[in-house]
């Protein structure tokens, strides 16, 4: 994915567009664009082999400004409250739940 990321010219590394093959160096800023956001890393230092995910904060710093997160949950949010909820196609649990509703009701009224 980041190759393909790359080759399309979405990653830069210090301001200058990265090709797949370009090596990082400690205080290297890697720019990239995910989720609607403009990610900001800091190279912090490089692991002698491969590390688990869970170490990689180690060996990174993330200088996203919080205001770009923020601005992410504002447009969650729009789209919230534009979606009419109950309107389309009921799902599998709503259908189940309807289903349930008519049967306790025949039920009622059988037993009048």
């Amino acid at each position: 994915m980041v190759t393909e990321a790359c080759k399309k010219n979405h990653i830069t590394v210090n301001g200058q567009v990265a090709k797949p093959s370009k090596e990082v160096f400690p205080t290297d800023k890697i720019t990239f664009r995910k989720d609607q956001i403009t990610q900001i890393i800091t190279v912090l230092d490089i692991p002698e082999s491969r590390v688990g995910a869970k170490l990689v904060d180690i060996y990174r710093k993330n200088e996203t400004p919080a205001e770009a997160y923020a601005h992410l949950e504002l447009l969650k949010l729009s789209k919230e409250h534009y979606r009419k909820t109950g309107t389309g196609r009921p799902t599998k649990k709503d259908r189940r739940d309807i289903d349930e509703y008519g049967e306790d009701i025949i039920e009622e009224e059988d037993e009048n």
